[in-house]
């Protein structure tokens, strides 16, 4: 696929996204229907709207490309495809449900294993995030755009980790020691892709968890503008596995995080 056509595709997806967006906002201020799911998870009309709208965007700019949502996939059916998207509608449930700002909306294309184009939502954060290449990912904040490529907005000195847990596993604590942090905020959802992509913060290392559709659009706009993204134990980070499950994951916002 070419990069004008790239281009094309992501930027006819952020009308789409600020609508969703606005949407999810007016949905949990009217009060959200919630159901569990079979893993025991929240989900909302909200993540099916957001759902609806996305994928019905999607499959008209792109009609035969096969879309992979967290919503509406069959875990029986193994992923096959070289190119397809992955959709999270709503990650971050939870917060959202809670009333929370750091949930996101998400899609990613991904073309031999890479997430080479994504679109990050965050509507209560007033921000929307989107790739297309290398060197190519953009924040829409408050109406305005801006080019973004993981420069370093901490004073010098200072290394602060994203974390989705209030307190890491000793093991992560120990990984995170080897790049000299000083600091741990804990923070929901793909958004924490995004603010390693402006430089807000500098590293966030997981343990093998959720699936490919909870990364992959983050990953996309972090990588794009120049985070090193890598497995724990230093392996690429691919996707299109017949599974959909994250391995471990490391994400820097450059070598040296004090740069």
């Amino acid at each position: 696929m070419k990069l004008n056509e790239l281009k094309s595709i992501s930027e006819n997806l952020i009308d789409t996204f600020k609508l969703a967006g606005r949407e999810s906002i007016d949905l949990f201020n009217r009060g959200l229907k919630i159901e569990i799911k079979e893993d025991k998870s929240p989900v909302s009309n909200g993540d099916l709207i957001v759902n609806d709208l996305i994928t019905s965007k999607i499959k008209k700019i792109t009609p035969n490309i096969p879309i992979i949502s967290e919503e509406t996939v069959d875990l029986n059916v193994k992923n096959s495809a070289k190119i397809f998207w992955l959709i999270d509608p709503i990650d971050g449930t939870k917060e959202y449900i809670a009333g929370k700002d750091e949930y996101t909306l998400n899609a990613a294309l991904v073309i031999d294993t890479i997430p080479v184009l994504g679109l990050v939502g965050a509507p209560k954060k007033n921000r929307l995030f989107y790739t297309f290449a290398p060197g190519e990912s953009f924040m829409i904040e408050n109406g305005k755009t801006q080019k973004i490529n993981c420069a370093k907005q901490q004073p010098k000195g200072k290394v602060v980790a994203l974390s989705s847990v209030v307190k890491p596993s000793d093991f992560i604590l120990n990984k995170l020691k080897e790049y000299n942090v000083n600091s741990i905020v804990k923070m929901a959802s793909s958004y924490k892709f995004c603010v390693i992509a402006t430089g807000e913060y500098d590293i966030y290392a997981a343990r093998e968890r959720a699936n490919e559709w909870d990364y992959a659009a983050g990953h996309a706009i972090a990588q794009n503008a120049g985070a090193i993204i890598k497995t724990l134990d230093e392996k690429p980070f691919l996707y299109g596995k017949e599974d959909y499950k994250n391995p471990s994951l490391l994400i820097k916002r450059s070598e040296n995080l004090n740069d």
